[in-house]
């Protein structure tokens, strides 16, 4: 096992580029079981996650293979020898269940263990199999496992999302590119990952509009072949970097973005009294002076969202005055709070909502990394803690971000990563 040690608080300045989006990733790499022929992944992060993703692709009869000096992956599923996603490797890894979709489509039965993942609160998949049934699937659940068959090729049919899920988006989605006929989701998450989803199965050869609104439309096609493609950045990293400089006092220069991805996060960030440029593929933050309260809610996208409330609650632990921050997506996302309150927060929590009565600094103390985004919430109140701060059980760091400690470095941070 691994920590962090952070020996003190300094204001980080430089210039830091992101890596590819670790909630595109994962959705696209499933889809490449859809192709007959090799795809090429570019600026795939190195994440614990993507490894895990690999092996569960592998364990099918795909090959996959790491292209040497780059950030690049092939995938090549011309012969799909297994139809069982095993449980040690799915419940590592709760995006392990995007492989339904795919699999379903392409060889007509799959059988997946119930998803793991961070433990952030219930993640039902129920709205996935609504959407499998309605396509002509027949599910069957028992012994910690799902299966879905089909007897003959699914048939494209309208389907309505009871919540715009991501997950339950891209799996439909992946599923309905080979079914016959016409397929309309409705309510769909809008995410950018989901319009990085559908712009590469588009280069494989689907026929899908709509993307990006909250009606997609899919027209199924025969077949798929295999393309290269480049994931988008990762708007969860550039705004934990953003948080990192804010909190600090910093001033950083945030490359490899897309700032329209980021809106929400821009937004808020003004708020609290923050300098913020952007340009084309590059944000840039600047402290100055006390932070400013604010209010936050987490909403599906465009709204703020919810794999940054844990970064902006850390932050918010350092603005002058009472802030409240609400979480809407997942009922047991405040986690973080107790780790904070060892560090000097002052924070309470009714129910969904969390009160924040800000202070000038926090403390340093030993802390632990309870899920992903609750251990980077951890990270950026060492960086702006008065004395050492020692992060525990940091895998679940590694699990969405790519050589974090290098990175902070790289901007002045003090922090080690420390082997136990």
């Amino acid at each position: 096992m691994a920590k962090y040690v952070i020996s003190e608080g300094v204001p980080l300045k430089g210039k830091v580029r992101v890596d590819g989006a670790k909630n595109s990733v994962l959705p696209i790499m499933a889809a490449s079981l859809l192709g007959e022929s090799k795809s090429i992944i570019e600026e795939v992060p190195d994440l614990y996650d993507v490894k895990m993703m690999c092996e569960l692709i592998k364990s099918l009869g795909a090959d996959v293979e790491t292209i040497p000096g780059s950030s690049s992956i092939s995938f090549h599923a011309r012969d799909i020898t297994n139809s069982t996603a095993p449980y040690e490797l799915v419940n590592k890894l709760r995006a392990s269940f995007l492989i339904m979709g795919p699999m379903l489509a392409k060889t007509g039965y799959v059988r997946v263990a119930l998803p793991g993942g961070c433990a952030i609160g219930s993640r039902p998949v129920d709205l996935h199999l609504k959407g499998f049934t309605a396509l002509g699937a027949e599910i069957t659940q028992g012994h910690g496992y799902i299966e879905a068959r089909r007897s003959k090729k699914l048939t494209g049919n309208k389907i309505y999302l009871d919540f715009p899920s991501v997950g339950a988006t891209e799996n439909i989605l992946m599923a309905a590119v080979l079914a016959e006929g016409q397929t309309s989701i409705e309510n769909a998450a809008i995410e950018p990952e989901i319009v990085d989803l559908a712009n590469y199965l588009n280069e494989m050869g689907a026929c899908i509009k709509g993307a990006g609104t909250d009606t997609i439309r899919i027209i199924g096609v025969d077949r798929l072949q295999g393309c290269t493609h480049t994931i988008i950045p990762d708007r969860i990293e550039a705004g934990t970097f953003m948080v990192a400089a804010a909190i600090t006092n910093g001033d950083v220069e945030i490359q490899n973005v897309v700032p329209d991805h980021l809106k929400p996060i821009i937004a808020k960030l003004k708020e609290t009294g923050l300098e913020i440029s952007e340009e084309l593929t590059s944000i840039r933050i600047k402290g100055g002076g006390d932070l400013k309260p604010v209010d936050v809610k987490t909403l599906p996208y465009p709204g703020f969202p919810t794999d940054m409330q844990a970064q902006m609650t850390s932050l918010l632990c350092c603005s002058q005055g009472t802030s409240i921050v609400t979480e809407t997506i997942f009922e047991n996302r405040f986690m973080h709070v107790s780790e904070l309150k060892r560090m000097g927060a002052s924070i309470k929590i009714d129910g969904r909502t969390a009160v924040i009565e800000g202070k000038q600094c926090l403390t340093g103390a030993t802390v632990k990394a309870t899920d992903l985004r609750a251990g980077a919430a951890l990270v950026l109140a060492g960086l702006s803690a008065e004395g050492a701060t020692e992060i525990g059980e940091i895998q679940h760091i590694d699990r969405g971000y790519c050589k974090l400690e290098h990175k902070l470095k790289t901007l002045g941070a003090k922090i080690e990563r420390v082997e136990e």
